[in-house]
Formats: C-alpha cells, structure tokens, sequence
C-alpha cells in the first residue's frame, strides 16, 4: 500500500470520525471570546465607570440643593423674676421649635478648575477605551495562539495517525516474511517496538489535544459544551506592505496612542494647577421657616417666621506657601518626562516593527522550505516503500524514512502555523489586528 493510500484512508477515517463534531472557525471564536471572556467583560466594565466619571453629573458645573428640617421640645422647671417684682414659678412648662430650610449653593467661578477637571476625566475615558483595547487585542492574541496550536496539534495527530497505520502494516509485512523464513524474528521485534512508540506518541498528542481544547474553551468563557474541531487551513496575507504598515505603526499602535492621551493629561495638569491662582467666586441661597412655641415665661408665646437670603462669597488664595508654585513646576516636569517617554517608545516601537516584519518574513521563508521537504521526504518514502517491499532495503532503513516522512510533516505544520502568528504579531505592531478580515 502506497503513502498516498495511507494518507487517503487516514483522511477518510478521520473526517467520519471528527463528522458529527463542530468545527469552531477562527471567526466564530473571536466572537464568542469578545461577547464571553471574562477579561474583556471586566474592562468593559472599567470603561463603563469612566463614562460615568466622565459625565456631566461629576463634573462640578451643577449646583447642590440641599433639604433640611427639625423640631425640639423641652420640658422645663423656671423660675422667672418681672421688673415689677413679681415672681412666677413654672414647674413642667412646654416649648417646642419647628424648623425647614431649602439651601442652594452654586461655584460661579473657580479659577477654570472645574472645566480642567472636566477636561480630564473626559481624557480619562478616552484613555480607558485604548486600554480597553489593549486587553482586548492582547486577549486575541492570546486566542490565536492557543487556538493555532490546538490546529498544529491536530494535524500532528493525524500525521501520527499516518505514522501508525504505516507501522501496523509493516510489522504485518514482518511477520508474514518470518513466517516464511525471508527474515528474522528481529524485524518483527523491532516492528513491535516501533508501534508501541508510534502509539505513546499518539495517545500523549491526544491528551494534548484535550488540554488545549481545554484552554480555549477557557478564552472564549466556556461557551462550548460539546467536542469541536479547529480549522487548520490558513490564509496569509501576503499583500501586506511593509512601509503601509509602518506608518499605520506610527499612528494606530495602541502603545503610542495611550502615551499621546498621558501627555494631553499631562498639559491638563499644568493648567489645572495654575488655576489655582485664581480667585474663586460662588453664589449661595436658601429659603427657611420655623416655628417657635414658648412657655409661659416667655414674652411671646408663638412667633413663626419664613424668608429668603442669598448672597455671593469671594475666596482668593493669595499666598499658600508656595505649594501652588511647586506642584506646577512638578507638572512641568512631569509633562516633559511624559514626551521623552514617547521619544524612547517611538524607538522600542519602530524596532519591533522591524523585528517582527523580518521574523514574519523568515518564518514565511521557513514555511516554503518546509513545504518542499514534504515532497522530498513523500518521494523518498514512496521509493523507500516498494524496495521494503522488494526485499532491496532494510526494516531500519524504512523506518527511517518513515520517521523522516512524520519529522517533516511535523515541522511543516509548526513552520506553518508559526507563521501565522508571526504575521499577527505584525498586525497587532501596526494597530490593525482587530481590523483584519480572517
């Protein structure tokens, strides 16, 4: 039996087997990771909290009104002397007082403040949603890399499949020619031997399997109940142009994006801080009532008065000790330490772009080479095959081109799907990872 029919009844025996299971495409597992993993649910949570920071109901420009109201009683023994010299004594005498009061306070002015304040915590949201999508990239990352490697050791496992089929009827073949006395009780022997290999390399491989499809399904938040397959053809994208990429590096790569947001709050700061210069001016109101029920010692027995009062109230910092002039030079420096930041980052980025590009091209390179030492290895085998057959060759020269077949099919599958997520980590480089069609 040719590799050709070997590999013919393996794919016809493996596509009955994985049949009734589903196969989970690479788009349908960034779905599900982006609607039900957890981390991506926690940041979006993170985000929400921010929008709420950032909204005009936490930004000082609203007036407070606030409700107050009371009442006391007394019990009281008095004692009370007139001018005329009469003299009262009260024993258990009853008061009571009753009060409400609405007060409204209002900053007019507060030296510009409140609108950096408000400024930043609008920056702030902004910021949270670019770290929002760095989580959300790195966490695809994360899903390629397990979800690739669980596609390489699939088709390992039916490489190794191929592996133990060949085996089986090699050690077949064996005992057929020891039974006639064309070999010795050693190549059958060593045929056994081989097959136990081939079958522990098959069970861990599946135990492998499991894992990895255990680890995925722990991306993509356990939506998966039953058995599924991955996809293990891939599309590369060889269009892509390096100096495209480059510039769309320089503009969309998230690393940059949350240093310019660090420096524009950084400029907030400074402005923030200098407005503490200034005088603040508010503006404050309040409507009252209350009621005054006294005993009999008193001269009035019940007054009730309500009315309104406003007023303004200026406040001018002029000399703090100088903690205003200090916390705006740190800023100062703060901001400028925030731009040679950026400075270095351009560096680091432009330098993995460059890494990654030539490692995504050599693992491309790496792929192609792969891809012609399985014909080569198929050939040899095939020959290698019908002299076994013949008698023209040995069990352990077979076995070695058999073994070389299976390495070669091993390394083509790694090269491959190495290449892949070098040519992600390109994209995630250049900020286009979550803007590619897969």
């Amino acid at each position: 039996m040719s590799f050709k029919t070997y590999i013919f009844y393996s794919l016809i025996l493996f596509s009955v087997s994985t049949s009734a299971q589903r196969i989970l495409t690479p788009e349908e597992a960034v779905e599900l990771t982006l609607e039900h993993n957890y981390g991506i649910k926690i940041t979006n949570n993170t985000v929400e909290v921010a929008e709420n920071n950032a909204s005009i109901l936490n930004s000082g420009y609203l007036p407070t009104l606030t409700g107050a109201a009371g009442a006391n009683y007394n019990l009281d023994n008095t004692e009370a002397q007139f001018s005329n010299g009469e003299t009262t004594t009260l024993n258990g005498a009853e008061s009571s007082r009753y009060d409400a009061s609405v007060t409204l306070n209002y900053l007019l002015f507060d030296g510009l403040g409140r609108q950096y304040n408000y400024q930043r915590l609008k920056e702030e949201f902004n910021l949270s949603q670019l770290e929002a999508r760095e989580t959300i990239e790195n966490v695809v990352l994360q899903l390629f890399a397990v979800y690739y490697s669980l596609a390489n050791i699939s088709e390992n496992k039916a490489s190794l499949e191929q592996t133990i089929n060949i085996s089986k009827d090699r050690l077949l073949r064996s005992q057929y020619q020891f039974e006639y006395g064309q070999n010795t009780k050693l190549d059958v022997l060593n045929a056994e031997v081989d097959i136990n290999n081939d079958s522990i390399n098959l069970i861990n491989t599946k135990q492998n399997l499991i894992n990895t499809k255990r680890d995925l399904n722990v991306i993509i938040g356990n939506k998966i109940a039953s058995d599924f397959e991955v996809e293990t053809d891939i599309d590369f994208l060889l269009q892509l142009d390096k100096e495209d990429l480059l510039e769309k590096t320089k503009a969309n790569n998230i690393s940059l994006l949350q240093a310019n947001k660090n420096i524009e709050l950084s400029k907030i700061d400074i402005k923030s801080s200098k407005s503490q210069y200034l005088p603040s001016l508010g503006l404050n109101g309040s409507y009252g009532w209350n009621k005054n029920n006294n005993n009999a010692a008193s001269f009035v027995s019940q007054s009730t008065n309500s009315g309104i009062s406003g007023g303004l109230n200026l406040s001018w910092n002029l000399f703090d000790g100088g903690s205003t002039i200090t916390q705006v030079k740190n800023s100062k420096i703060i901001l400028e330490n925030q731009e040679l930041q950026k400075e270095q980052l351009i560096l680091d980025i432009e330098r993995n772009f460059y890494n990654a590009w030539d490692n995504y091209q050599n693992k491309l390179a790496i792929y192609r080479v792969q891809e012609d030492n399985i014909r080569t290895a198929e050939n040899n085998f095939e020959r290698t095959e019908e002299k076994f057959k013949l008698g023209q060759t040995t069990s352990i020269e077979f076995r070695q081109a058999q073994l070389n077949l299976r390495n070669a099919e091993l390394s083509r599958n790694q090269a491959k799907f190495d290449a892949k997520l070098a040519e992600l980590d390109v994209l995630q480089i250049s900020g286009e990872l979550l803007n590619i069609e897969l």
